[in-house]
């Protein structure tokens, strides 16, 4: 039955993870090491080898070309026996077998018997001698042994051709030869031990070293981990290495991540203060309309006059509940992505002195007693400012601005309203001689439900904070953008910028 592979799998990923990566890498260099050592010291012991045996072939050729000059079987069988093996002997150390054969291939005479086990010769009759051609041959001992290199070459008559058939047979013992090989292997096991020890050893303090920058990210890791967005991961190494560039994203990630979370806690924040403000603004009209339903409930009502005072007042109150609810639900569809292409916008081309006219009258209405002024942006007399906008949302944005300057200046305070270009861009702005505002003041204009209330000396009941908000979401959406400009006793200045629109002619 085969094993379940998901079982395999999950149990080589849980062996690697219990074992560390310093650990991994030093068994994966060690591995690599021992198959190159083994690898190596296998080639050099048959190389080594393979020359030694070449070297006793060579002497058993040499011994075996001296002893077949020796004439004749019977020569060979008398009294040059003595003379051979002194021949034999000088050119050949270790055991060695000579043998003089018949042309049958039996043995005539043992000149220099092995000292040890016999080689077990094929037959070696003179067809097999001359097929053989003086190449040597492997033969195994008689007593299961050492091996044997053996020679066969025929006997030289003295003009150089064979001698009556006869051969001469020379081998010798690879006794010799295995026993140095086997010296050699011992010693090499041992040098190849003690480099992987050694090697071992330095690896593991090498690897260490080397994974010191890792460890330094874990440790910012774990510091970001618990909370510390601030840590990064220090300089570890060049740009171009490895570390380097791992460090170099991991910062800018880290970077990211802080700014994100920044603005992930911004962005709550805001979310807490507009819940409690919009909380706040609802709540008042609602204790006011709870408070006269109450009362009217209770009897305390009981003439007509007292019911339809009442009843106005509720139903002031609902209206401005059912402004405040619009201009939330506004600035909620302009605070969507993609916001200005949302928007229902009927982009049409138009004038801006049309707006600055129109809210010139809404000042004097408002507050009749107000010196009011129509001039260019900064002064001088008013220009031409051709957009292409939606009238009824910029009218929304000059109405809110003409409302914040009349709520939060005392009256009679005067105002100037400049119309124009500048700088190739539409200008509007709305000025006023009030108190002016401080710099933390003006930072925070824009946002919801703020209201610089003692700084502006704001009268009457005013609004929810919310108009200048919408001001901005409004100039946005057209691509344009709103400045304010000014300081505690100068007044505040209030510029609508919008991009222009070239009138085009469309006659042929």
């Amino acid at each position: 039955m085969r094993g379940n592979p998901v079982g395999r799998l999950r149990g080589r990923v849980s062996l690697r993870g219990r074992v560390s990566l310093r650990g991994r890498l030093l068994a994966i260099s060690l591995a690599l090491l021992v198959a190159a050592l083994l690898g190596g010291s296998a080639l050099v012991v048959t190389l080594l080898q393979r020359d030694l045996v070449g070297q006793l072939d060579d002497r058993l050729r040499t011994a075996a070309t001296v002893t077949s000059r020796f004439t004749g079987l019977a020569e060979v069988a008398g009294d040059r026996t003595p003379q051979v093996r002194r021949s034999v002997e000088r050119r050949l150390t270790g055991d060695v077998h000579v043998a003089y054969l018949d042309p049958a291939g039996r043995a005539l005479r043992v000149v220099r018997p092995a000292a040890g086990s016999d080689p077990v010769l094929p037959g070696l009759d003179a067809a097999a001698v001359a097929e053989r051609d003086g190449r040597a041959f492997e033969v195994p001992a008689r007593d299961g042994g050492a091996a044997w290199r053996a020679i066969a070459l025929p006997l030289d008559g003295p003009d150089g051709r064979s001698a009556g058939g006869g051969s001469v047979v020379v081998a010798g013992s690879l006794a010799q030869v295995d026993a140095t090989i086997r010296q050699l292997g011992t010693r090499v096991l041992v040098i190849d031990s003690l480099v992987l020890v050694l090697l071992g050893t330095a690896g593991w303090f090498a690897v260490g070293v080397g994974l010191r920058p890792l460890r330094r990210i874990e440790t910012t890791a774990a510091a970001i981990a618990d909370g510390d967005l601030s840590s990064r991961v220090p300089g570890l190494a060049g740009s171009r290495t490895e570390l380097g560039r791992l460090a170099g994203v991991l910062n800018g990630m880290l970077d990211q991540i802080e700014e994100s979370d920044a603005l992930r806690a911004a962005s709550a924040e805001r979310m807490r203060r507009f819940l409690a403000d919009a909380g706040h603004e609802l709540r008042t009209p609602l204790f006011g309309i709870k408070g006269f339903t109450e009362l009217y409930r209770m009897g305390g009502m009981p003439e007509r006059a007292d019911a339809d005072a009442a009843m106005g007042r509720i139903e002031r109150e609902a209206g401005r509940l059912i402004r405040l609810v619009e201009d939330l639900l506004l600035l909620a569809r302009l605070d969507e992505p993609g916001s200005a292409a949302d928007l229902p916008l009927r982009l049409t081309p138009m004038d801006l002195r049309t707006l600055a006219a129109d809210a010139l009258h809404d000042v004097r209405a408002l507050d009749p007693g107000r010196p009011v002024t129509l001039t260019g942006p900064g002064g001088g007399p008013p220009g031409g400012a051709p957009v292409l906008g939606d009238e009824a949302k910029l009218r929304q944005v000059t109405s809110n601005l003409v409302g914040n300057a009349v709520a939060h200046t005392p009256a009679g305070t005067p105002v100037r309203i400049g119309v124009g270009t500048h700088g190739g861009t539409a200008v509007l702005e709305l000025h006023d001689d009030g108190p002016g505002m401080s710099a933390d003041q003006a930072a925070r204009a824009f946002d919801r439900f703020y209201r610089a209330d003692a700084a502006r000396g704001r009268t009457g009941d005013g609004g929810a904070g919310l108009g200048l908000a919408i001001v901005r979401s409004l100039v946005t959406a057209h691509h344009g953008r709103v400045e304010l400009r000014t300081a505690p006793g100068g007044g505040a200045t209030f510029r609508v910028l919008l991009p222009p629109h070239e009138p085009t002619d469309d006659r042929a």
